[in-house]
Parts: structure tokens; C-alpha cells; sequence
């Protein structure tokens, strides 16, 4: 599913207006229609129904204006707040508003904080509010007697309809511009927004539908999106059966580069996760003297012994025969609990450079690069790396918060400035690619917070990798199923409580599912 940026969609507008010809007051039009059919659907008989319609002077007012004129029609008793005095309205919204004059819609004007306080008792006595104050251009944090107004909204226990996007909402990171409306439905217009499918935005909008309000294909197109949210039918696609003549020798042999002494579950279930999603074979390479012990953990995959520091860490002298490993696979993961002595960060920065296949790091093999990233533009094999928000703070020198505030900037930037794949893990997984392209996954649920489940992730996607998969058909496949995998448990055994083990033995099961011939597709509506 197409994903746009607020500039996205006002380049589609923009173009559609100007160079294909179809006003603004149309699509305007086109959205104020669609938006209040499904509006009933939602709410289903609306006759002994109060509907207020809080507007803004900008075309999201406008939209509500188009709303209130229909709901008219169909003699739902409809009011409309106009956070404004109307003589600063214009264009389109101006036009819509003044349509409501001969239809005896009440319009009360309240264009501060004192006239507010003296509409309340009339809001109050609304039974559904339709929020069309802000829209999808909001950048800065709300101010003022609007915030004052969703503050109030939000504390009613009655339901709230969205006009394109929760006010409060930014459309392009999904960040609470201060304070934000909480929806119990959201229609959109034309594409879903990158701050609907990005918490904490996805959490405030409700059901989400997309209206068609008549932008055109080739337009669309000429404009391009960066982003897409991933679906089951973008999965199946990737994830093809197997041909029945297939043996461990064409699905693929691995190496994992892993664990040190009390890490030695991490190796074990990076090397296992490969083997849960397909990967014929996997070696895990660890150092010497926890080798007895991954033995035991890690029964159905091969294991050598690498050279190790006298702390037990792996030593830089293990690159030859890594190296040497690595010539016959299809795919390197290295870093789950290998530390970051200066002996193992040396090696993973010799590694990049010097390894033959593509590379999925994670964890330590990340916490090794930091500060020194430019070493990922000097790899001679495709690399994807699988942060957390805080290794990823790490490797772009900057806070945790920082990142939580742009994930999608942020996995983008660090893609795009060193050719790399980025896996930004959390909730709603951000998978950004070295062209700028970006996929958003929405599997997954907070019983995910818990450890061992990155190992099981990175193990995933490199054995997907294994199997002959892109990186970015991995990257899409493995993170969907990992987060599907999760929300199954929560299903079967509650919130949280399961653990990595538990999500990575589900994964089969989850793949099997992706087998099973795709179902005629739905209107577009989703719930978050």
C-alpha cells in the first residue's frame, strides 16, 4: 500500500488542478463526499443524531464544510464550530461555508478563547464531533484555544470522526504535535499518510479509510511515493512455494558469526531462526571456548570454532577463516552477543570490507561500527543492518528520542548516506533501502519487548537471503513474519509473556499461511 509524505500529496493535488484540470472545489467535493458515506457506515442511523463539525479556516475546514452540507441533506441535525471569524476564510473553504447559508446550517463563529468558553455548553450537546481543524499540513505543535479544543474532545467519552488526519497528528512521522486527537474513525483522501501507519499517529486514528477523490493514476505516478506499508498480498508475493524437487543444497547455506561467554543463546537462535524459515543449511562460527556449549543449543546447525581474545571475545585473527567460511554461502550474519572488545569491532569493520557475500548485522556488529559508519561504503557485499532505536542512536551519534521523533527520516538518512539497508526495529518496523525508498511493517505487539527477539529477526532475514531473496524482499518478508508470528501468540497465549523461542518456532506456521491462495481484496479500510 502506497504510503505519501504531506509535499506528496500536495504535488498530486497541485498537478492535478493545474495541469490535468480538475478544480480544487471538485476534489475538495469528491472528499467531502466520500468522507460522509463513510461516516454513515461507521455510525450507521444518524437521525437522532447531533453532528458538530469543528473546522479550521484551511481546506481541511473545507472538507468538514462539504460533510456538513451532505449530512444536511440527509436531515442529520448538523452544527458547525468554526474555529475562526469568517472573514479570514478563502478560496475553496470560503465557497463551501457560504453553501451552507441556504441550507440553514448553523455556523458559529468562535474565533478565541473566550467565545469557547461561551460555546461549550452547545459542543457538549453534540453527540458525534467531526475533528476538521488541522489536516495533514501540521509541522509545528498546537497553540492556543485549539489546543484547548482537542483537550476537551479528548475528554469526552463520545465518539470523534477524523477528516483526513487527527488533528494534531503530523503526516509525515506519525509525532503528537503536542496534543492530538484521539479518533474512533479517520477518512483519508486519495492515500493513506506516513503518520497514519507510525505510532504514536497510527494509535489516534481509529478505523482508517481511504477515499478516491479522483486523483489521477499517471499523476500519481509522475509524483512517485517513497513509501509503501507492507501487506499479507506484498509478502506473498515475495515468499514463493517451493518446487517439490528442492533439497538443502538449492536453499541455501548460511554462516553465522556470533555469541561470546553469556551470550551464548544469541548465536544459538540467530543460526536456528535461519533453519525455522528455510535456509538449508546453516554454520555458526563462534569463539572457542563457548563452542561446547552452542553444540548443545544449536543441534541442527554445523558449528566451528573461531580464535578468541583471552576474555573469550572473538579475536580479529578469526577473519581468514571467517573469510574463508563465507566463500561458500550465500550470507554473513554477524553480531548477536558478540561483545565490543576492540579485537571483535576490528574485525567487524574488516569484515564488511573484505566479505564476499551480503551481510546482516545486528546487535554488537552494530555497537562496533558506531562512530565509524563510513566503513558500510567501503563493503564489497550488500549490507543490511537491524537496529533498535538505541543502536541506532548510537550508529548517527545522536538520542534515542531523536531518532523516536523521525524513524522514518532517520533509517532513510543512514540508508541513503551509506548504501546500506536499515531495518529500524519497534513498533511499526521501518525497512529503508539505499535508493530512499522505504517500507513501513504493521506486524507486531509490545509482547515483542523482550530479549532474544532481534536475534530471532536477524536470523530470519538472513535465511530468507540464504534462499535467494533481495535484501529488500527479505527485509519486507522476515519482518512481517516475525511481527505475525507475535501477534499469533498473543492470540493463543495473551499480551505478553511468550518469549523469542516461542516467536521464532511459530514461524513455519506463519509461512504457511502465506501459502494459502490470496482472498478477493476488500474496500481499503483498516484497523489500527
Amino acid at each position: 500500500m502506497q504510503l505519501v509524505s504531506a509535499h506528496e500529496m500536495q504535488q498530486m493535488d497541485g498537478r492535478t488542478i493545474e495541469a490535468f484540470g480538475l478544480p480544487g472545489r471538485v476534489l475538495m467535493e469528491n472528499a467531502g463526499r466520500g468522507a460522509v458515506a463513510y461516516f454513515a457506515r461507521v455510525f450507521g442511523d444518524l437521525n437522532t443524531k447531533r453532528v458538530g463539525v469543528l473546522a479550521g479556516r484551511g481546506n481541511n475546514g473545507g472538507d468538514g464544510f462539504v460533510m456538513a452540507r451532505y449530512l444536511a441533506h440527509q436531515g442529520v441535525a448538523v452544527t458547525v464550530f468554526l474555529l475562526s471569524a469568517k472573514d479570514r476564510l478563502q478560496g475553496d473553504a470560503l465557497t463551501n461555508l457560504d453553501l451552507l447559508t441556504p441550507l440553514n446550517v448553523p455556523v458559529l463563529e468562535i474565533p478565541d478563547a473566550d467565545e469557547l468558553k461561551h460555546r461549550l455548553p452547545t459542543l457538549n450537546a453534540q453527540d458525534i464531533i467531526i475533528d476538521a481543524l488541522l489536516g495533514t499540513g501540521l509541522n509545528s505543535d498546537v497553540r492556543g484555544f485549539f489546543k484547548d479544543v482537542i483537550t476537551w474532545l479528548n475528554s469526552r467519552d463520545k465518539p470523534v470522526f477524523a477528516v483526513d488526519i487527527p488533528s494534531g497528528i503530523n503526516a509525515d512521522t506519525g509525532r503528537i504535535c503536542g496534543v492530538a486527537v484521539q479518533a474512533t474513525a479517520t477518512a483519508t483522501f486519495a492515500f493513506a499518510k506516513i503518520g497514519h501507519w507510525i505510532y504514536p499517529g497510527a494509535a489516534h486514528c481509529g478505523a482508517l479509510y481511504i477515499v478516491d477523490i479522483g486523483i489521477p493514476p499517471h499523476i500519481a505516478a509522475e509524483v512517485g511515493c517513497r513509501q509503501v506499508g507492507t501487506t499479507i498480498r506484498d509478502v506473498r508475493s515475495l515468499l514463493k512455494p517451493r518446487p517439490m524437487d528442492a533439497h538443502k543444497g538449492t536453499t541455501g547455506h548460511m554462516l553465522v558469526v556470533a555469541g561470546s561467554p553469556g551470550k551464548t543463546g544469541a548465536a544459538a537462535m540467530t543460526a536456528t531462526a535461519a533453519l525455522r524459515v528455510g535456509a538449508g543449511l546453516v554454520t555458526l562460527a563462534v569463539p572457542k571456548g563457548i563452542h561446547p556449549v552452542v553444540e548443545t543449543l544449536a543441534v541442527e546447525a554445523m558449528t566451528t570454532e573461531l580464535p578468541q581474545t583471552a576474555q573469550g571475545a572473538l579475536d580479529e585473527k578469526a577473519l581468514a577463516k571467517v573469510l574463508a567460511l563465507a566463500e561458500e554461502k550465500r550470507c554473513l550474519a554477524v553480531g548477536p552477543g558478540i561483545g565490543t572488545t576492540a579485537a571483535t569491532c576490528r574485525l567487524v569493520r574488516e569484515l564488511i570490507t573484505k566479505c564476499p557475500v551480503p551481510m546482516v548485522i545486528d546487535a554488537d556488529g552494530l555497537n562496533c561500527i558506531a562512530g565509524q559508519t563510513e566503513v558500510l561504503r567501503q563493503a564489497t557485499a550488500p549490507v543490511l543492518l537491524t537496529p533498535h532505536p538505541g543502536e541506532m542512536a548510537r550508529l548517527c551519534n545522536t538520542t534515542n528520542a531523536a531518532i523516536q521523533q523521525d524513524r522514518v527520516g532517520a533509517a532513510r538518512k543512514l540508508a541513503t548516506a551509506n548504501k546500506a539497508h536499515v531495518v529500524l526495529k519497534g513498533a511499526r518496523t521501518i525497512i529503508a533501502h539505499p535508493d530512499g525508498q522505504v517500507v513501513i511493517n504493521p506486524t507486531g505487539n509490545p509482547g515483542m519487548a523482550a530479549g532474544g527477539m532481534g536475534d530471532v529477526l536477524t536470523g530470519a532475514i538472513a535465511g530468507l537471503i540464504t534462499q535467494g531473496l533481495s535484501l529488500s524482499a527479505a527485509a519486507t518478508t522476515g519482518v512481517y513474519l516475525h511481527g505475525a508470528a507475535a501477534d499469533t501468540l498473543v492470540e493463543q497465549i495473551g499480551p505478553w509473556g511468550f518469549t523469542a523461542t516461542e516467536v521464532m518456532d511459530r514461524l513455519p506456521v506463519e509461512i504457511g499461511k502465506l501459502m494459502v491462495p490470496a482472498q478477493p481484496e476488500a474496500d481499503p479500510l483498516f484497523q489500527f
